[in-house]
């Protein structure tokens, strides 16, 4: 039976209102594009501002903000890696960016936790293969946590959401 504190939809991250949503950022943290800019146009200039105090961000890191004009009340900025091939420690390093924000969220008593797809626009990162990753780390993180209520993995297009799906009956059937 899959595990109902998993849940995948298909929405706009910037538009749930959950404790906090996670951020694909850049090791600056002071936006980009993709999800990245998203999320700080919905925002406002506070999360940027609030991103300047935290000197930037490790790959494989997770960081904390208000959530500021978003419905979600914190952001957590994590970086993933670019796909180079993936034989540089891409697969170790995203896995790291789903358990540092689960870890960061749990730290500061978040109970609904939400996320893009990390790496997988502009990084590079092949979907299933990050889609992959995505689910079993989340997956082992609530088979080891009782905290969260509920991890939502957010698919902005309907074809991120299939391929979601499928992984999904695959690893948690």
């Amino acid at each position: 039976m899959p595990n109902p504190r998993l849940t995948i939809m298909q929405a706009d991250i910037t538009t749930l209102a959950v404790d906090a949503i996670v951020n694909a950022a850049n090791e600056t943290l002071l936006g980009g594009g993709g999800v990245d800019g998203a999320i700080h146009r919905a925002a406002g200039p506070q999360l940027l501002e609030e991103c300047h105090t935290l000197g930037g961000c490790a790959t494989g890191d997770a960081k904390i903000t208000g959530g500021y004009g978003l419905p979600a009340a914190h952001v957590i900025h994590t970086v993933g890696p670019v796909w180079r091939g993936g034989s540089h420690g891409e697969a170790e390093l995203l896995a790291s960016c789903y358990r540092r924000s689960l870890e960061v969220a749990v730290t500061h008593g978040q109970r609904t936790v939400a996320f893009p797809a990390i790496s997988t626009g502009v990084y590079g990162y092949p979907l299933e293969k990050a889609t992959r990753i995505a689910l079993r780390t989340i997956l082992d993180f609530l088979a080891h946590d009782d905290t969260l209520d509920e991890v939502i993995c957010v698919c902005y297009s309907r074809g991120d959401y299939a391929v979601y799906q499928t992984e999904r009956a695959r690893i948690d059937p």
